[in-house]
């Protein structure tokens, strides 16, 4: 048999290292085909058996092969296996003619055949047990709901990774835009060197290489000094191509990467691939001084880990989105406000020239058309925006919204006014006429540490072949200074951008007279809710809240002296101070629910029921007994912070109204969809209410039971009322006295 000779170590971005034909050595493969399961690929280190030589397999079905694979994972493999990812089948013995020998089973598809590899398991095996892993999960898992931001997120992560495998070192390695790597965290032993904060070039990782990463999030070698195993035979008999590996655990490696490792000065590693919303965002990478072998389990509770981060940071770097986007569209609804009040946009934008640049947090800014040049903040001269405005009319006429951090690499000419305007945010404000609004951003030179020289060398083969690509060989710290470049533009400063363009094209230039008018409605409507929301606060709020606290001193230090009608008295008054001070601020709630913008996003409405829920439950007596059915509630297009107070609301009033059951018996559920509306409902066991009142219910002070039965201000349901309209949706309740309460509301689904 021809002996495989190992892969050309060609261009890195070009190797196939999915289909190299090699398999490391701590385990062997079968590739098998057909409903029978028949042998046609195996590796050349598959053992021979008592009575059954490796060199008989090919060919034969997997029962007769090795009858020792039970029907459980016969029926996995041709049933129930996926397409996507590596399944765990269990362990199984087998004697070999070196000895007894355990495995971890794991199968994938691969086209059409199915892959099963068999793992030779660790000596560690009770480590990996899952109820040694379990407290250590739980705990992660706490910890990360503590952690305060991404940084912390990332540190934590890498402590546990490391502390779970015992490697020497653990980093998290976040990719940036160009796929450069950052390392963010690190957890070690100080047997390896610190790599923190250094950035790795992107050809380090290759386009395929991040590829497989995403397809195959875990990968180990347990030593880089192994010798590769052959597949045997090297192409699918019924193919006739090389068998795809993308999704094997034990696939060898590019000896790229292995002379990597080497040089690094490693010998064992592991990466788990960190993916938010099916996007690679970076790796955590595991090395060992010395060869290291990590259980499956282990393995398999580290990538539980790894996901589990992924969605904290994905709720986490959604939030900070979120946050900006509030505070830009705020500046953005001024800048429209200030806009309608003018005859030209453009006068609203150059008397408020703070709001304009803070849009899209910019230094400078322009408005720039055929005939004139407006300037803003920190800009270069106008003879040089005219320039950039040119550049702008000739290459990118078509589009309507341009970034760029580094204009000098785009545009030569700008590189002589870095100092104003190395970034570069604009759109198009006409669709017949070039005029642009344009954003400038100064250049910010920054100090890149690098781990090591991110060139690569490359030797040119005598014969003639291709140039030979070398890992580089040292990774000491080697500093680069980055010029001509600004802070990147995020997300929310472009979509604003954009959103402003919009308004530009679409409202302001064609309805001026009909904005200004509705402006000046709407600023005497809100100067007359801000002169009342004033007035609450400082003429009731204040007061209300001095007769709580000076009657709760007097009783507190004066109440001996009391007769025990006077404390009653004393005892009154302070109750009704704090139901009126409590009124008060639910009319302020709803006096809000108006004026406040509707920010829709997609809402897990499970997950808004069960926080609510779990907020609610830390008030109720610890004797009443309340059963929650909560169904399948699915998505809806709703702001989230006004669709926890409708469920805040429905909920109390259902444990409120329910108070008196022996067993109090709360339903959440999804009703029909219907005409492009979702159909919600809150069910209750409770006292109910007579049908002939139930136009009452949702008014505002409108009560169908007296105070001194339940508490309440009326306000609660009128409020549920005001926030589904305002959504688009409806609102409706049904009751029977006695028997308990169903209050329903829709939602639009676009």
């Amino acid at each position: 048999m021809r002996s495989v000779q190992p892969a050309e170590l060609t261009a890195c971005d070009r190797e196939p290292i999915h289909i190299l034909g090699t398999l490391q050595p701590h385990g062997f493969l079968l590739a098998l085909d057909g409903p029978e399961l028949r042998i046609v690929q195996a590796s050349a280190n598959l053992p021979d058996l008592p009575g059954r030589p490796a060199a008989r397999a090919h060919g034969c079905a997997l029962r007769e092969a090795l009858p020792e694979v039970g029907a459980p994972v016969v029926e996995a493999l041709t049933t129930h296996l996926g397409r996507d990812g590596a399944a765990y089948l269990g362990t199984l013995s087998l004697e070999t003619g070196a000895g007894p020998r355990a495995y971890d089973l794991a199968a994938h598809r691969s086209g059409p055949l199915t892959v099963l590899e068999f793992e030779e398991s660790a000596g560690e095996a009770s480590a990996g047990s899952l109820d040694m892993l379990y407290p250590r999960l739980r705990a992660f898992i706490e910890a990360l709901h503590g952690a305060g931001t991404v940084e912390d997120l990332c540190g934590l992560l890498a402590a546990d990774i490391r502390q779970l495998t015992g490697f020497d070192r653990a980093l998290v390695y976040r990719f940036d835009r160009d796929w450069n790597g950052t390392v963010v965290a690190e957890d070690g032993n100080g047997v390896l060197p610190s790599y923190l904060d250094l950035r790795f070039p992107a050809t380090d990782i290759p386009a395929q290489a991040r590829e497989l990463y995403r397809r195959n999030r875990l990968r180990i070698i347990p030593d880089a000094a192994y010798a590769p195993v052959p597949i045997v035979p090297a192409r699918t008999p019924s193919t006739g191509a090389p068998l795809d590996l993308s999704q094997s655990v034990l696939r060898s490696v590019s000896p790229v990467h292995v002379e990597y490792m080497r040089n690094m000065g490693t010998m064992a590693s592991m990466s788990i691939s960190i993916l938010v919303e099916g996007v690679l965002w970076g790796l955590i990478s595991c090395h060992n001084k010395t060869a290291r072998r990590v259980p499956l389990q282990t393995r398999n509770a580290c990538d539980i880990l790894t996901q589990t981060f992924a969605l904290q940071l994905a709720a986490k770097e959604r939030g900070a989105l979120a946050e900006q986007r509030l505070a830009l569209g705020a500046i953005q609804a001024r800048l429209l406000g200030f806009m309608a009040e003018e005859e030209t946009f453009v006068e609203g934008f150059l008397n408020h020239p703070e709001d304009v640049l803070a849009l899209t947090n910019a230094g400078g800014a322009a408005i720039v058309t055929g005939q004139r040049c407006h300037l803003m903040g920190r800009t270069p001269t106008e003879r040089q925006v005219r320039g950039v405005y040119e550049w702008l009319s000739s290459e990118h006429g078509g589009e309507a919204v341009h970034v760029t951090e580094s204009l000098g690499e785009d545009y030569p000419p700008a590189r002589t006014i870095a100092d104003t305007a190395s970034g570069l945010l604009a759109i198009s404000i006409s669709e017949k006429y070039a005029s642009y609004v344009l954003w400038f951003r100064p250049e910010v030179v920054q100090t890149v540490r690098w781990g090591g020289d991110p060139t690569k060398a490359a030797t040119q083969d005598p014969a003639g072949g291709p140039a030979r690509l070398h890992p580089r060989k040292s990774f000491e710290t080697w500093k680069e200074t980055v010029q001509g470049r600004s802070l990147p533009w995020s997300v929310p400063e472009v979509d604003t951008a954009k959103d402003l363009r919009a308004a530009v094209l679409g409202i302001v230039l064609r309805r001026a007279e009909e904005l200004a008018a509705l402006t000046e409605e709407l600023q005497r409507s809100n100067k007359e809710l801000e002169a009342f929301s004033y007035s609450v606060s400082h003429d009731l709020r204040a007061p209300f809240r001095h007769i709580v606290g000076y009657a709760e001193l007097l009783r507190s230090r004066e109440g001996e002296k009391f007769s025990e009608r006077g404390r009653r008295y004393v005892d009154t008054i302070i109750e009704a101070a704090f139901s009126a001070g409590t009124l008060v601020d639910n009319l302020l709630t709803f006096s809000q629910m108006g004026r406040n913008a509707l920010n829709r996003i997609p809402c897990d409405m499970n997950q808004l029921v069960e926080d609510v829920r779990r907020t609610m439950i830390r008030d109720i007596p610890l004797e009443r007994a309340i059963r929650w059915k909560v169904g399948p509630l699915g998505r809806a297009e709703a702001d989230p912070v006004m669709m926890r107070l409708v469920i805040e609301n429905l909920l109390s009033n259902a444990v409120k109204y329910t108070r008196g059951r022996p067993e109090a018996v709360i339903e959440v559920a999804r009703e029909a969809d219907r005409d492009g509306e979702a159909v919600f409902c809150v069910r209750d066991n409770g006292v109910g209410f007579d049908m002939a009142y139930v136009n009452k219910l949702f008014g505002v002070f409108q009560r169908l039971h007296r105070v001194e039965e339940f508490e309440g201000t009326g306000i609660g349901l009128a409020n549920v009322r005001r926030i589904v309209e305002r959504h688009g949706g409806q609102v409706w309740a049904e009751g029977v006295l006695g028997q308990g309460a169903t209050f329903h509301f829709t939602l639009p689904m676009r």
